[in-house]
């Protein structure tokens, strides 16, 4: 028996709203090991200039990025989708070791299997410096929230 990961494809508005909001709230754990496991076993990542695949070089991957980017707080919003593909985009806000804030924009692809295990995703992602006082992102997203927020 295979592993699922609800909601399967194929997708609708409900249900791709679901899935990225879904992933949202995993990612704001910063805890590598749930978050790979939403991706299957052989699952092909380009994550800016850098090309990964699989869960343990995604688990990885994300550990040195979490050790990196601290009191890291995401927001991912529906762009589109099909019947196994979504696009996002969306912001986060981090600070590094010296105590630089940053804001980090972006777009995902994602492409599914059938149990619902992403098997693909591509992210484009550029940076931007910016002061505490400018941050709007303050941790995990508040129940019933389903704002965007600005792009600047």
């Amino acid at each position: 028996m295979s592993e699922q990961r609800p909601p399967l494809p194929p997708f609708d508005a409900t249900t791709a709203r679901a899935k990225v909001r879904a992933a949202e709230g995993a990612w704001n754990t910063r805890d590598p090991e749930r978050v790979a496991a939403a991706y299957s076993p052989d699952s092909e990542w380009r994550n800016r200039s850098t090309f990964l695949r699989g869960r343990e070089e995604i688990a990885a991957f994300l550990r040195g990025k979490w050790e990196r980017e601290l009191d890291y707080a995401l927001r991912k919003d529906l762009w589109a989708f099909t019947d196994d593909r979504i696009a996002v985009r969306f912001q986060y806000e981090c600070r590094d070791v010296d105590g630089q804030w940053w804001r980090s924009y972006g777009n995902e692809l994602w492409e599914f299997d059938a149990d619902g295990l992403m098997r693909r995703r591509e992210a484009s992602i550029d940076d931007v410096r910016i002061e505490e006082s400018e941050r709007r992102i303050h941790g995990p997203r508040a129940e019933g929230d389903d704002t965007a927020p600005p792009l600047r």
